[in-house]
């Protein structure tokens, strides 16, 4: 496929995803209780759906449904478990954005869910959201292999949790507040955890539900990897030279706050070139799948992360 068209072919999908996610996020964030739920409070209902709804790239989602797709799964499974991962992302950004956290007012162009809301309320919708998302990739409806459904909550608890973004984002907060900055491969890890661990799964899952091979998971796993650290060091980038509008967040607050960023570290310039390189990292794991022609949504997917503008 001409370079033109697959970006082109990206751009759909990547738009349709967006479109399935959001579908399928407001279906599952309705006001009706499911069996062992008691009830939905409407407020607390409100403010998921105000951190969940109307807003995002869906990138998460996005690379879930494709790397299923790469390994023939499509439908139900591939979007409720696209689904979940999102609700962990949009939890993550809940707590993040708050006073304790990284004191936030701008969020995807508008309030956070603390300002527009109050912080607890905020507290309380990122734990729903965070619990929500087990109980669905825990559902039966998102796989009818229980084995399957059980190693998608381990990888998932693992991408989430103490070893995952949460350790990452602990290590974060405390760099600020170091007597010295950390150091690169210091930084590498901690970026790894935070940010790189949620996209690493995202690739993961679609490997585990369309049964890959431990050749071919290992591939995806490169990807991933690949994948997560280029896009934190564009989020870096953007953080540096970005804008407040056309982030949709508040710009240059690493700097301010003295976080740990390879742009801080290296520079730009070498920056860029890290990020340069790493997309090419990860078209080569691709290309250890086997898949061939079939993978250049993922590789234009890659690319994507490296260029973005927000």
């Amino acid at each position: 496929m001409p370079t033109d068209a697959r970006a082109e072919d990206f751009r759909r999908r990547l738009d349709h995803a967006a479109e399935a996610t959001e579908a399928a996020l407001d279906a599952l964030l309705g006001p009706a209780a499911l069996p062992g739920e008691i009830t939905r409070p409407a407020r607390l209902l409100e403010a998921m759906r105000y951190s969940t709804l109307g807003g995002g790239k869906r990138l998460r989602p996005f690379l879930v449904i494709e790397s299923a797709r790469l390994f023939g799964v499509e439908g139900a499974s591939a979007l409720r478990t696209a689904c979940a991962l999102e609700m962990i992302h949009c939890y993550s950004l809940v707590h993040d954005d708050l006073p304790a956290m990284d004191d936030d007012d701008l969020r995807r162009g508008r309030p956070t869910c603390h300002k527009a809301f109050d912080e607890a309320t905020a507290i309380l919708a990122g734990d729903g959201l965070l619990t929500y998302a087990f109980d669905v990739v825990a559902d039966p409806a998102t796989h009818d292999d229980a084995r399957v459904r059980a190693n998608l909550v381990l990888a998932l608890a693992r991408a989430a949790g103490l070893g995952g973004m949460v350790g990452g984002q602990a290590l974060d907060l405390a760099a600020e507040t170091a007597a010295t900055p950390l150091t690169q491969a210091e930084t590498l890890r901690m970026q790894a955890m935070k940010t790189g661990a949620l996209l690493r799964f995202a690739v993961d899952a679609g490997a585990l539900l369309g049964a890959a091979s431990p050749a071919q998971a290992a591939a995806m796993a490169r990807y991933g990897d690949a994948l997560g650290a280029a896009f934190q060091i564009a989020d870096d980038i953007l953080d540096a030279e970005g804008d407040t509008a056309a982030l949709g967040k508040r710009a240059g607050k690493d700097a301010e706050r003295g976080k740990a960023t390879l742009v801080g570290l290296l520079g730009l310039d070498a920056a860029r070139a890290r990020c340069d390189q790493l997309v090419n990292d990860a078209v080569a794991a691709l290309r250890d799948t086997g898949k061939g022609d079939a993978a250049g949504v993922l590789v234009e997917a890659a690319q994507f992360v490296a260029a973005r503008r927000n």
